[in-house]
């Protein structure tokens, strides 16, 4: 009997955000596909922003409802707002993540509003949640620069672990903890993760980490020793921030994948599936800047995929 982590695959919706390609619903819904037969089954598949911000989401609807035909696949959708929540809740989709800023700074220059005015925001979602009819609908509550701001600097871990109790209290059903802009390193993560996930208490927990100077990975462990069991990922490592100018994107899927698996983890995930799955969106994502060790060098001979059911 092996321990669960979950690999949530958000390529579609966070690797895809600043390419220059907009690639068409059916691609995209093709990508959900792939990673499904793959092994995974949680896939972050859109995001409900206005399509003049960000035009890779103009079929927003169009792809949730697409991925919500999907055998096996349990679908979730970004929100930055009540009115982008509000769309999500309308097609009925199973988990709608929402996001602010620990940064006072990144939070007025991502939504103009101050970190205080999201979290109410908040509020108001999970209100709208509760009178919406039909089957629950599950809500993620995200902090973005947990671990540090291209704008401000330092972020208060203190403020970061109120944040979380906030949302905690307020109705969320999962705390996502991000490195937006890559600037955790183990020894931050352990000692942050740690705190968060002890100030929840039950509720889980997943982070959100960039690889943007080499410790994506590293950090992972750090997360697992902190108590963490689910992590967001991207197949190719795609994936950015446009507040963090150079920076590399999510940390890899196949790459996350592997190293769950060699530390005695059940993903569920198929390594090679997932390689050649990515080679499949490279093709439509020409001229991009792609990462990943296990695609380049590939999986050693010594690789065996563990036996056993989750715990």
């Amino acid at each position: 009997m092996r321990e669960r982590v979950h690999v949530r695959e958000v390529g579609p919706r966070d690797g895809i955000q600043m390419v220059g390609t907009i690639l068409s619903s059916e691609r995209k819904l093709s990508w959900c596909r792939g990673a499904v037969a793959a092994g995974l089954r949680d896939i972050e598949v859109t995001s409900f922003v206005p399509a003049k911000v960000v035009p890779q989401f103009v079929d927003a609807e169009d792809v949730a409802r697409g991925a919500m035909t999907i055998a096996g696949l349990r679908p979730s959708a970004l929100v930055p707002n009540l009115r982008g929540a509000e769309r999500a809740f309308s097609l009925g989709i199973p988990l709608v993540n929402y996001v602010l800023s620990a940064s006072e700074a990144h939070n007025l220059a991502n939504v103009r509003r101050t970190t205080d005015e999201s979290m109410a925001d908040f509020v108001r979602i999970v209100a709208a949640r509760d009178a919406h009819p039909g089957p629950r609908i599950a809500l993620g509550a995200g902090i973005a620069t947990s671990f540090g701001c291209t704008i401000a600097g330092a972020v208060s871990e203190v403020r970061v672990v109120e944040l979380a109790e906030q949302y905690a209290a307020a109705g969320a059903d999962e705390i996502i903890v991000a490195d937006t802009v890559g600037y955790a390193d183990p020894g931050q993560v352990r000692r942050l993760m740690g705190k968060v996930v002890a100030a929840v208490g039950k509720l889980p927990v997943l982070c959100h980490f960039h690889d943007t100077r080499g410790l994506g990975l590293a950090n992972v462990v750090a997360a697992l020793e902190a108590g963490v069991r689910a992590f967001d990922a991207s197949l190719a490592g795609l994936g950015g921030c446009p507040f963090a100018p150079g920076a590399t994107g999510n940390i890899n899927t196949e790459d996350t994948v592997y190293l769950l698996e060699q530390l005695g983890f059940d993903t569920g995930a198929d390594v090679e599936a997932l390689v050649t799955l990515r080679r499949e969106v490279e093709s439509w994502l020409p001229g991009e800047r792609f990462s990943g060790a296990i695609a380049r060098a590939g999986l050693p001979k010594t690789y065996r995929p563990r036996l056993g059911a989750a715990a």
